[in-house]
This record gives structure tokens, sequence and C-alpha cells, in this order.
């Protein structure tokens, strides 16, 4: 079993070089940190990690190709392998377009400009010139490489819809599903699986990270309430299959949305989670936890994926973690 942490980007930047450095002390294998708008830079805080850490892999969950164009997703993959000596996982995927509309940009072709995105990074990462035309990228010459040495880096997808998760399957080296609520990992498995019989592969040729939410600690009010802040800012940009899944609509969140984005009122926002909104993830002791990660091992999960807000004290979620949980799954 392999293990890894995943924080949003929205926390200072001395905070993470503690948390990597704890992650890597307490067994975690990656450490997955998000790009999303308008919060810290993911491959900033990415490469200030590499020069605490020696042995834990460090990711990007996710980097997408509307608000970064893929030659410089190469630039920072290449260089950031470069920084790591080689521990550098790049996540990448289409992005939230609700996220997107914040800064006028159309999230066109999303299935095209991934599967696009992910060739072209991995051509300019095998040193080639890329000359490329697709659907969704148009107009790349000879002229289009890299200046200095790479060497391939493992390409992960972050996917929520069928067609996504399927391409996950065919094309990518690893995949990073949110697993809302966990037990949704027997459905993303079933289409990550079909994509890789497409390209003659099975499950086991691809990372499939089983992506939870967790919040940690030994007052679970406090846990829950934290679950609820995370689940306020993003619920509103999950996707159909999700929705689905949980048994709500994305109109149930459009309230919480507007009290947390325009009206500033964080408070109100989480006071509109509700019950079934809450079963996204696990709040709560990690013991708690542990029979919902048994049924995860029971489904053949090979990679448990511990994501944010993880609780109100992240650097001790991560040390429970460590000493009362990874322990039992290790072996597994």
């Amino acid at each position: 079993m392999q293990f890894s942490v995943r924080f949003n980007n929205d926390r200072p930047v001395s905070e993470y070089l503690t948390l990597a450095a704890a992650a890597e002390a307490a067994g975690f294998d990656q450490f997955w940190v998000s790009d999303d708008l308008f919060l810290r830079s993911a491959p900033v805080i990415l490469t200030a990690i590499a020069g605490v850490t020696s042995r834990i892999k460090l990711g990007t969950c996710i980097l997408n190709p509307y608000t970064l164009h893929p030659s410089e997703m190469a630039m920072i993959a290449a260089t950031l392998d470069e920084a790591s000596n080689g521990r550098f996982l790049l996540g990448l995927a289409a992005g939230a377009n609700d996220f997107l509309k914040w800064v006028g940009l159309e999230q066109a072709r999303p299935l095209a400009t991934v599967r696009e995105t992910i060739q072209v990074v991995r051509a300019l990462l095998n040193g080639e010139q890329v000359a490329f035309e697709g659907q969704a990228l148009r107009g790349w010459t000879s002229e289009a490489y890299l200046r200095f040495p790479s060497r391939p880096v493992p390409i992960y997808v972050g996917a929520m819809g069928p067609r996504m998760l399927t391409l996950t399957g065919e094309i990518a080296d690893g995949a990073l599903p949110l697993l809302f609520p966990p037990e949704h990992y027997e459905t993303v498995a079933g289409y990550v699986s079909s994509g890789a019989e497409k390209a003659g592969r099975t499950l086991a040729d691809l990372d499939l990270a089983a992506c939870i939410w967790c919040s940690i600690a030994d007052d679970r009010e406090a846990a829950e309430a934290v679950l609820r802040d995370k689940i306020a800012y993003y619920g509103h940009a999950l996707g159909p299959l999700i929705y689905d899944r949980l048994g709500v609509s994305r109109e149930e969140f459009l309230p919480i949305e507007q009290a947390l984005q325009r009206d500033r009122d964080p408070a109100r926002a989480r006071a509109l989670v509700t019950p079934a909104m809450l079963k996204i993830g696990v709040a709560g002791t990690p013991r708690d936890l542990i029979p919902r990660l048994e049924g995860l091992a029971a489904l053949g999960v090979r990679h448990l994926s511990f994501g944010p807000p993880l609780g109100p004290d992240p650097l001790a979620a991560i040390r429970a973690l460590g000493h009362e949980v990874l322990p039992l799954f290790a072996d597994r």
C-alpha cells in the first residue's frame, strides 16, 4: 500500500515545510499541493519543500492547461524534477470551470485539451521538438522544445467525470480522482479500468490514488467544522457523477457559494452545509476513519490518499495518521 497526503495551496509557505518533513517522517510516500486560482503557487511551494526533504515524492494536484500553458507546464515539471532529484509528480487536469470563469476563461474541449497536453508535455520532457497540430493545441512548430536537459516524469490526472476518468486509465501514469464519499472508489475504478483496457493495460499499470477528504481531531465537533468549511468552498465546483453519488444537487450548493464568495460570510456558509453534504468526507478521530479505509482496502485500493482539510491541526493529523493508521495498512 502507498500513502499520500494532499493540501490546498492556502497556507503560508513555511507551514508546508514543516508539514512535508512530518509527512516524510511519518512514512508517507507522496506529498501533493493544489494550485487553485488566487492562492499560493504550488510550484513555488514544492520547490521550497524539495530543499527540506529527501525521500518523499512531491506533486501538483493539479495544474490546468487553461491558466498555465502546456509549454510552461513542461518547464515547471522538468525544473522541479531537477530540484527534487527525481521526486516530482506532475498532476494535471482540466480544472474547475466555475473557478476559470473568475478570470473569463472558458473550459473549451476539456477532454481533447487534457489528452493533447499530456502528449506534448511528455514529448517535451523526452527532449523532442514538438511540431503539433491538434484539436485544442494548434500552431506548435519545431522550435517548441526544452533548451535544457530533462527526463520523463510520472503524469497523474485529476478526474471526476466518466469520460475524463476513462481517459486517465487510457493514457496517464496515475489518477487523482476525488472520492466523495470514499465508497465512490468502486464507480471510479470501473471507468479507469475501462480506459486502461482500451490501451491494452490494467489498473495495475497505473497508480490509482483513493483520494478522500478527512478531518481528524480528538474533538469531533472541531473536526466537523473544518470539513464544513472545505465543503462550503468547493462544493459548487464538483461534477454530476459526485452529486448523484451523494444524493444532492449542484443547486443546493449555490446559496453556500453566495454566502462565502459574494457575501464573505463563512459562518453562514458553514451552517448551510447539510448532513448529506458532510458525507463527502470523514470527520472524527483516526479510529473513526479506519472502518472506511478497511472498506476501500477490501475493494482493492493500493494507494490511500488523505486530503484537505485534514483537521484543525494538520501537523497533529499527519502524526496521528502515521502512528495510528498507516501501520494497519502498510503490508496490504
